[in-house]
């Protein structure tokens, strides 16, 4: 049976900081669970910093189905977490059910991948302290505000977390996030 990753969604999830990692570890032979905070069919956008814009447009995407809500869900049966971005980290953060899923995966040192705005649910399940973590230029306040130390880099690893700063970036922190859930299958 194939081990679990967990990817984290809600609406306003950015669809390229979601759909990317969802197949890439789906054609690694994960089997990827999506959350939410009800298990349901979610709203994807689309951002972009259009030419002579100095703010990030939002558009509608694709949609995404959650498998599974943030209260059923079990974290020690899943090998990985990946904390997509978007909007939707800007109230997912308060949801105490995905703040326990998220101490989890740290307490249980398993890989955590994060990228742009999903640092907002992290910084908020006060699990960053004392790390590097890439993210977004807007976010890098949620990262030092937690004790943290902001990166600007495609992707940063420090302990069992890698980062990276936008969907333009996973390439980069996504080859590593497989490294570390390829060493987490051969431990256990």
């Amino acid at each position: 049976m194939p081990h679990k990753v967990l990817i984290i969604i809600g609406d306003a999830a950015e669809a390229l900081d979601t759909l990317y990692p969802f197949f890439r570890l789906k054609e690694a032979g994960y089997e990827v669970v999506v959350a939410g905070p009800q298990a349901r069919l979610y709203h994807l956008v689309m951002h972009e910093i259009p030419p002579g814009w100095d703010i990030t447009r939002e558009g509608p995407s694709y949609h995404m189905a959650a498998d599974i809500a943030f209260a059923d869900v079990k974290p020690e049966e899943y090998l990985g977490l990946f904390v997509t971005g978007g909007r939707a980290p800007e109230y997912l953060r308060y949801d105490q059910n995905l703040m326990a899923i998220t101490r989890h995966f740290f307490a249980a040192d398993k890989p955590v991948a994060s990228v742009c705005h999903g640092v907002e649910i992290i910084a908020a399940a006060d699990v960053i302290g004392g790390k590097r973590v890439a993210t977004v230029a807007k976010c890098a306040m949620d990262v030092t505000f937690s004790g943290g130390t902001f990166v600007n880099e495609g992707c940063v690893r420090d302990g069992n977390l890698v980062s990276g700063r936008t969907w333009h970036d996973n390439h980069l922190f996504m080859r590593e996030f497989m490294k570390m859930l390829a060493a987490a299958e051969q431990a256990v």
